[in-house]
């Protein structure tokens, strides 16, 4: 049970929310038609920009193209298997990727990609906690909470995948 600052913060790929406890970033969010973020039962939820400026700091460089690691203190809240994927997810440096099977491997689980991609997919602190840099065997991008689209462009930005052409007529 956590008091939960929060507040919405404007990125290049689209809203976020932005969620603090005393101990660290507890939630990094798209919003993505949602008007609400994901509360965990016991947690209360209160808005305040100042609580969570350091966050957003860090996210301002981190689009800007000046920070590539994270130093916000994280309050991660799971299972001990999907910390251990939130933990490892964090060793994969900015512009890198990884398959899904490797990550599987990097935690002691090398059949149970369908597991990681599962702690994946319930990664409560987006983009800090860098799911996106997480790829399907063949390559393809796989899934993506925040939608292809936008885990393509965090990729990108990071420098993992070439720009897109832009086909578009002048």
């Amino acid at each position: 049970m956590s008091e939960v600052f929060f507040a919405r913060y404007l990125s290049p790929v689209g809203p976020l929310t932005v969620g603090v406890t005393a101990r660290g970033l507890a939630a990094l969010e798209f919003e993505r038609g949602r008007t609400q973020p994901h509360r965990r039962p016991g947690d209360t939820w209160a808005p305040s920009r100042a609580q969570t400026a350091a966050a957003m700091a860090e996210l301002d460089e981190y689009f800007s193209g000046r920070r590539r690691t994270f130093t916000v203190p994280l309050d991660l809240r799971g299972t001990e298997f999907q910390l251990r994927c939130w933990h490892a997810l964090q060793e994969i440096p900015y512009g890198e990727t990884i398959t899904y099977a490797e990550l599987a491997r990097r935690v002691g689980s090398p059949r149970g990609f369908r597991a990681v991609g599962m702690a994946n997919h319930d990664n409560p602190v987006a983009i800090v906690v860098p799911c996106h840099r997480v790829l399907a065997s063949d390559g393809s991008l796989g899934g993506y909470g925040g939608g292809l689209d936008v885990k393509r462009a965090l990729l990108q930005l990071e420098g993992a995948l070439p720009p897109t052409l832009d086909l578009s007529p002048a």
